[in-house]
């Protein structure tokens, strides 16, 4: 069990990434590699991330190289997700480049004995070696994340603003409280199930929360306490979240869209809202706003997420671009429903 402790100032200064962490997301999906479970979560993104491992011939440094550095298991080097990695993956990848080579022994050295590390992984500490790593991770992400990342990017927007309307209804204890299944809030400490029984105490510093599309159970956390406290957790996946079109202007249906309600539904998405608003904002049914929702959904413009008692529905970039380059905007003036 791990238990986080909070102070008020910890509660002040809790914060929703703005993003998907790149070096995160790397991890998080080396372990989809490593089980099977959940994998119907991520079926389509492991097909064609595993064809595109072995096109790139990349299948051996993955293998031999990323995977054992970042074992399912109950541990792996903190140094492979520096904070930097917040102003994207060439920001992170520098920070890696940039590590002592001490602290780099002592994290190896940890590995080797939780989970077992390769007999090569000290040469981490040679700059040479670990420029190696550093493309190989590049590789890695150009290679199974970035074509995936229109999808990633839709459901962290979406988790954030479930997370800020958490925050608007009950406060930052709202948004501990409603993180899921695997997490208890109850002030002033944040329950999660972990592979060891640990006490994470803030002392002031507060807590960045890190959604992260890979993730898959557990939340996770650095090793090290006097790194910046984080805690990385799993969205919820639906299998209706499971793919996205990629043309909508190849067999899509836009004329779905054209209707003056379906593009006002689309535009109350643009903030993020409940079945109930998109409904008042393009006065319409409840039942006939979930309609409109469904379609725009399955044709890749919005995703749902569930919130406490409510469906909060949010745009994908598909959805945003098509609102921009037809004028909409994030507008939230009523349109009159036809």
């Amino acid at each position: 069990m791990l238990r986080i402790h909070f102070t008020d100032a910890d509660l002040a200064r809790t914060r929703v990434a703005a993003g998907p962490d790149p070096l995160w997301e790397i991890c998080t999906s080396l372990h989809r590699f490593q089980t099977r479970q959940g994998r119907w979560a991520y079926a389509d993104w492991y097909r064609t991330a595993r064809d595109r491992v072995h096109a790139q011939d990349f299948a051996r440094t993955l293998r031999t190289f990323l995977l054992p550095l970042v074992p399912r298991a109950s541990y792996f080097p903190d140094f492979l997700t520096p904070r930097e990695a917040a102003d994207g993956l060439d920001s992170g990848l520098e920070a890696i480049l940039a590590a002592p080579p001490g602290r780099v022994l002592d994290e190896v050295g940890i590995l080797g004995r939780t989970s077992g590390a390769p007999a090569w992984a000290p040469r981490l500490a040679e700059p040479g070696m670990r420029k190696d790593l550093v493309r190989a991770m590049r590789t890695y992400y150009d290679t199974v994340i970035a074509p995936h990342g229109d999808q990633t990017l839709a459901r962290i927007e979406a988790e954030r603003s479930a997370r800020a309307r958490s925050v608007l209804d009950h406060g930052t204890e709202g948004a501990l409280r409603d993180l899921g299944p695997c997490l208890r809030w109850q002030h002033p400490v944040l329950h999660t199930v972990y592979p060891e029984d640990r006490d994470l105490l803030l002392n002031g510093r507060g807590l960045r929360l890190i959604p992260s599309y890979f993730s898959w159970g557990n939340p996770v956390t650095f090793a090290e306490p006097s790194l910046e406290p984080v805690l990385i957790y799993s969205l919820s996946h639906e299998p209706h979240h499971s793919t996205l079109p990629g043309d909508l202007g190849s067999g899509a249906p836009l004329a779905t869209l054209l209707g003056r309600t379906r593009a006002a539904v689309l535009r109350a998405a643009a903030h993020g809202a409940t079945t109930g608003e998109l409904a008042r904002f393009a006065g319409v049914s409840a039942s006939s706003a979930s309609q409109h929702a469904t379609t725009l959904r399955d044709n890749g413009l919005i995703v749902s997420h569930r919130q406490a008692s409510c469906v909060l529905h949010t745009l994908t970039p598909l959805g945003a671009a098509l609102l921009r380059g037809s004028g909409g905007g994030t507008d939230r003036r009523a349109t009159a429903p036809t």
